[in-house]
């Protein structure tokens, strides 16, 4: 059973607006946070069949619009107002959170109470999007497969790779390709790929042909992926559905707020950096476990909230209005 998503692909009211500059906002706040993914956000605010079909749209159909100066065709074709909507509150979010939220997963504590939020906010999409998926046997299995597919990627250790070109731009295409799916980080994959450190320092020393090079290979990795994802929700919606459930599942593990470093390293700024962190039990008698908690119960209260306002169909919501 398909959910109902409400079409934004071409907003026309400021309360639409708004929505996608804040769920935009949402998506850069997480893709900030590596464990999150901005996808999950997009999935948790209804928008992400927009968002795929939205990327789609760079075709060729759009080059020749854009040849012919065709202007309002192309803006209409490539719905131009939703993705500037919601570009917007995704770049003002890591404008305005980058330096916070950095400074908070450094510290432990901080690090803790965010990933406590946001692992509420993961849970109750699970719940939420879950129960619209018609379980059998095989969306069962697709489930499975994405958790076990997640869970293996997010406990891989960082590699030490090479910084050719060839490898930039797979990196580039391999970090846009996990942002779009829910329950996997883009900059964990640069991570894991060794590329993390590397295009960061190159984007501060405006170290153009390195961005550039990542730039090009996100480009042409989105837009070959989000045509993917698009047939795959066209043809095959419940498993799809399943298949991105699991994924958001097996990234729990990423983002279980209480854990300890077993292996560390530095970075090549010479900063400690954990390569191996376990999940822990957490102590109650902590000052922060209470905050945790509530942080965690806000994050899964806030999705269940959106979820019901969006579909008037939420599990949690009708349990208590019984």
């Amino acid at each position: 059973m398909k959910p109902t998503e409400t079409d934004l692909s071409q907003p026309r009211t400021l309360a639409q607006y708004l929505r996608l500059f804040l769920t935009g906002f949402a998506m850069g706040a997480a893709d900030i946070v590596p464990g999150v993914s901005g996808g999950t956000m997009a999935f948790i605010l209804g928008v992400y069949e927009s968002l795929i079909n939205a990327i789609k749209s760079f075709n060729i159909q759009a080059l020749r619009l854009a040849l012919s100066l065709k202007l309002a065709r192309l803006f209409e074709h490539i719905s131009l107002r939703f993705l500037l909507a919601l570009g917007l509150g995704l770049l003002t979010a890591v404008l305005l959170l980058s330096s916070f939220l950095s400074a908070t997963l450094d510290d432990e504590t901080g690090r803790a109470l965010l990933f406590a939020f946001f692992f509420g906010l993961v849970l109750a999409s699970i719940l939420s999007i879950g129960v619209k998926v018609s379980w059998e046997a095989s969306s069962a299995l697709t489930f499975a497969l994405g958790a076990l597919a997640a869970f293996i990627i997010v406990n891989i250790v960082p590699a030490q790779a090479d910084h050719s070109t060839p490898m930039l731009f797979v990196s580039g295409m391999i970090a846009i390709t996990a942002m779009i799916l829910p329950g996997i980080s883009g900059s964990f994959m640069l991570l894991i790929l060794g590329q993390y450190d590397y295009v960061l320092t190159a984007v501060s020393e405006r170290d153009l042909q390195t961005v550039i090079t990542v730039g090009l290979g996100a480009v042409v990795g989105i837009i070959a992926f989000s045509r993917v994802l698009s047939y795959l929700l066209a043809h095959y919606y419940n498993l799809t559905v399943a298949l991105l459930v699991g994924f958001m599942a097996g990234s729990l593990w990423k983002i279980y707020p209480w854990k300890e470093c077993l292996e560390s390293d530095l970075d090549r700024h010479g900063d400690f950096r954990c390569l191996v962190e376990a999940n822990v039990v957490p102590n109650p008698a902590d000052d922060s476990f209470a905050l945790a908690l509530l942080l965690m119960l806000a994050g899964f209260l806030l999705v269940n909230a959106l979820d019901h306002m969006q579909t008037r169909a939420n599990p949690f919501f009708r349990l208590f209005a019984r």
